[in-house]
């Protein structure tokens, strides 16, 4: 009885195969939200003021960077979790599929958590004029929060590493 409850319950792994398969579909979207804004802002280009052009080039900024951690929590999630995929004899495979293991995962989603809020908050302080200093303390703070959880994982991860390294020898 033993091995088939064991087996049944590393079979149900494959179900996080759709929930990163409906990833590519948000990723989909973003897609189509960058190109929706690109769009939006060609006719007007040449009246635009500079800090609006730069708002909305931060904003497209922001949503590749989103769309880059999708991709790499769908790839590295579905390798870590569900199953190995078998591109070995694709020449566009990508350098780190296969290599980042859930901690690295990890580290990566938090430090491109960070360099979104980053964005996000250089467009708060290219527009301060049109928001409410509580407010901007608010995302100074929230981001402050994203820097330093980063940081506490990155250096718990060093530290549990080095552990490791010790204890083997």
């Amino acid at each position: 009885m033993e091995p088939v409850l064991e087996k049944l319950i590393y079979a149900t792994r494959w179900l996080m195969a759709p929930i990163y398969l409906g990833l590519s579909l948000a990723s989909l979207a973003l897609g189509l939200k960058f190109f929706q804004e690109v769009f939006h802002i060609l006719p007007i280009i040449f009246s635009m003021k500079e800090v609006d052009l730069i708002l909305v080039v931060l904003s497209l900024i922001d949503i590749s960077l989103v769309g880059g951690l999708i991709v790499m929590v769908m790839f590295s999630g579905y390798e870590n979790f569900v199953s190995r995929l078998d591109v070995d004899g694709d020449s566009d495979k990508l350098s780190w599929l296969g290599k980042l293991d859930s901690n690295s995962l990890k580290n990566k989603v938090a430090a491109s958590i960070v360099a979104i809020s980053s964005i996000h908050l250089l467009k708060i302080f290219m527009d301060t004029q049109n928001i409410d200093n509580d407010k901007i303390m608010w995302y100074l703070l929230i981001h402050m929060t994203f820097v330093v959880s980063a940081f506490a994982m990155g250096y718990l991860d060093k530290i549990t590493k080095e552990s490791g390294r010790k204890d083997n020898f």
